[in-house]
Order: structure tokens, then sequence, then C-alpha cells
């Protein structure tokens, strides 16, 4: 079959942990992923936290006629004021608007659903969360819908949106699961030792997050 194709727009002010883990997850699902930088003439963006990152193109060569940009999935990372280069790019809009308006995958993650898609009109109806700064700015999905806005990720017929670095592995891992099925996301997480949703009881010498630590045992 042929290969998944994956667009991921990036820009300075990008946060690099979902940038990176999306394209990473990706390409080890099999996708054929392309990073697009949102700067004009220049492939390496310095993401939020400093981190350089070299696209693969920049936004015009995969825009406009006869360029390649016929996408299976399109996935927005957020951070800012990436987000916002990114939402305010004109030649990556018609690339989303086109994308859009075929229905096919659009993913967002962090503040890029209320940067990105809200504003565009992705999210008009659909249910959707951001990152917790940025989820109250989700005025386009419908009043019934809101009550999903605290989930880490949400999948609304072809839009998937997520909340931020902490979530990005799981926002990307169900990426996989729409391209490929429950069985390849599966296979992909486990060599990457993701944290199941039902974890086994902690032992005593275990860190996790949020977890109070076993008590000492009596003398």
């Amino acid at each position: 079959p042929p290969k998944k194709r994956v667009l991921v727009p990036i820009a300075d002010g990008t946060e690099e942990i979902e940038a990176v883990t999306v394209i990473d997850v990706l390409r080890r699902a099999g996708a054929e992923v392309v990073v697009a930088s949102c700067e004009d003439g220049r492939k390496e963006v310095v993401c939020s936290r400093g981190v350089r990152i070299v696209a693969d193109v920049l936004v015009k060569d995969i825009a406009g006629r006869g360029t390649p940009n016929d996408w299976d999935l399109i996935a927005v990372p957020g951070g800012m004021p990436g987000a916002e280069r990114i939402a305010d790019h004109v030649k990556l809009h018609a690339v989303l608007e086109k994308h859009f308006r075929a229905g096919k995958l659009m993913a967002a993650i962090c503040a890029a659903p209320a940067i990105v898609f809200e504003p565009k009109g992705f999210l008009e109806g659909f249910a959707a969360t951001a990152h917790p700064a940025f989820v109250d700015e989700l005025g386009g999905s419908l009043q019934d819908k809101m009550q999903h806005a605290n989930a880490r990720v949400v999948v609304d017929h072809s839009v998937i949106t997520s909340r931020g670095p902490g979530t990005s592995m799981e926002w990307a891992l169900c990426l996989v699961e729409q391209l490929y099925g429950v069985e390849h996301a599966k296979a992909i997480a486990k060599p990457m030792v993701v944290q199941p949703a039902n974890s086994r009881l902690r032992t005593k010498l275990e860190w996790r997050l949020d977890e109070a630590p076993s008590p000492p045992p009596k003398a």
C-alpha cells in the first residue's frame, strides 16, 4: 500500500517536545512525514526552549500549484509564538483550508487548536481540547461538546486535538491509530515503553508523578 503522507508545520517558537514526538512516532509507524518551516527562506527554526530543528522543506515548497500537497494528515504542534506564526502563514492557510474542506484528518495540540484551528473555523461543530491556558478560547465548538475539553486527547470524526507536551505521546499514538488501526498503534507503543492507562501497583523504589511513595516498613 502507498505510504501515508503527513505534514507537520513548524516555526520559531514551536513547542519542541510536541513537534519531535509526533514526527518521531509517525515515522516509527511507517508514515512519510514532511516537516515544513513557516519561516521565510529558512529551514532551521528556533523552538520555544531554544532547541533548533531543521525542517525538510519550506512551506512554499508544498504550497501552490504543481506542488506535492496531497496529505493523509496534517498535524500542528503548539507552543508560542510558534502557533501564531503557523496560523498567520498565508500559503500554509491555503493548504490547511484545502485539507479541511476535503474532510481529511487534521490534528492540533496545546495552543494550536485555539490559535490555528479555531479562528479558521476548523473546530466549528467539533468537540476539541487545548492547553489549559487556551481551552476557554474554543468558542467554535458546540456547547454540548465542551464536556470533552478536559480530556487528554479528543477524537471527533476527522479532528484530533490534545493538551500539551505531557500528552504529546498519546496524541501521536492516537494519530497512528487513525492512520493504521489500533493494533499497529499498540505495536508502535510497546518498544517505546509507553505507560499504560491502567498501571499496575507501584513498587517501593519506583517513581511516579502525583503518586505518594509507599510508607516505610515498620521496625
